[in-house]
């Protein structure tokens, strides 16, 4: 199996590190190198630009791909299931959690153009045509869609367009050059898609599977503690647990009292707090621990 990964840029690092932490180590690669070994001799990675790899899927070269919502969409039809998928379409197997950023329409802030509406028989100027248009289809405006392939924000300023449909992630850009934001146009984050028929392929439910856990391991921590028998339903109403803890007996205390042990996940913000409740409760031996992957 190959899954093709961004070669550069702001998702190129936050992807390796993904691979990393699900187990798919990429074994040493020379510079510029098209492909690469992983651990797992059945998986393998092809580095690409982010905008290629959608095209790269649909046309076989890889079997997932990692790259944004954006590129995705503007590249062709994107669907949540493979029920869902026309000839043609990626299937969004999983949210990656990274590379967020807004696709937005915006205008001049002392300009005319305060709602969607008002761009009836005007101009947008965009990197993403494809997506702007089904979005003027979506709500029913007919503007003419303008494609650049840089400096967007400029366009209104220098009467290319009445307005722009771009990214943002802080919005000091659209800041900066006097733009307002009229309407959300897509929320897109990085994704791990598929071709339909790859979607059912033992692999690429073990690599979904292991993605997977290592985003429920983030922002979640493992607490351990002893504790005394008798107290075992005081650290119960202490813990904040994402489940029922797992308890085992042990050796009882220097005192001859039975004690167990108390294995549990937490939210890594109910940390701190819970920590002082348990040794108020007679737990002891706290020990707290990153999770690197939690397969729910």
């Amino acid at each position: 199996m190959r899954i093709a990964v961004p070669n550069k840029g702001r998702l190129h690092d936050p992807t390796l590190s993904l691979l990393e932490r699900a187990g798919l180590h990429i074994e040493e690669t020379a510079d510029r190198q098209l492909y690469a070994d992983t651990v797992d001799p059945e998986v393998s990675i092809l580095f690409a630009r982010a905008a290629d790899i959608p095209e790269y899927v649909r046309d076989g070269a890889a079997d997932v791909g990692i790259t944004g919502l954006d590129q995705a969409a503007e590249s062709g039809g994107v669907a949540d299931d493979v029920a869902s998928a026309d000839d043609g379409d990626l299937v969004d197997l999983l949210d990656l959690g990274y590379g967020s950023c807004e696709l937005v329409l915006a205008a001049p802030e002392d300009g005319d153009i305060e709602t969607v509406e008002d761009l009836a028989g005007g101009t947008i100027a965009t990197e993403f045509p494809a997506i702007t248009r089904d979005y003027l289809d979506r709500v029913g405006v007919d503007a003419d869609v303008v494609t650049v392939t840089g400096a967007t924000e400029l366009t209104p300023h220098v009467d290319m367009a009445d307005a722009i449909v771009d990214i943002t992630s802080t919005g000091t850009t659209l800041k900066v050059n006097r733009l307002g934001v009229i309407d959300d146009v897509l929320a897109s984050s990085v994704r791990l898609f598929a071709r339909p028929g790859a979607v059912d392929d033992a692999k690429v439910e073990q690599v979904l599977t292991a993605f997977e856990s290592v985003l429920a391991a983030d922002g979640r921590r493992y607490l351990m503690m002893n504790a005394p028998t008798e107290r075992l339903d005081e650290v119960k109403d202490v813990i904040p647990g994402l489940g029922g803890p797992t308890v085992m007996d042990v050796e009882a205390d220097e005192n001859g009292d039975g004690m167990v042990a108390v294995h549990v996940v937490v939210d890594e913000r109910d940390v701190f707090a819970t920590i002082s409740e348990l040794k108020s409760v007679g737990a002891s031996g706290i020990l707290v621990t990153e999770i690197e992957r939690l397969v729910e």
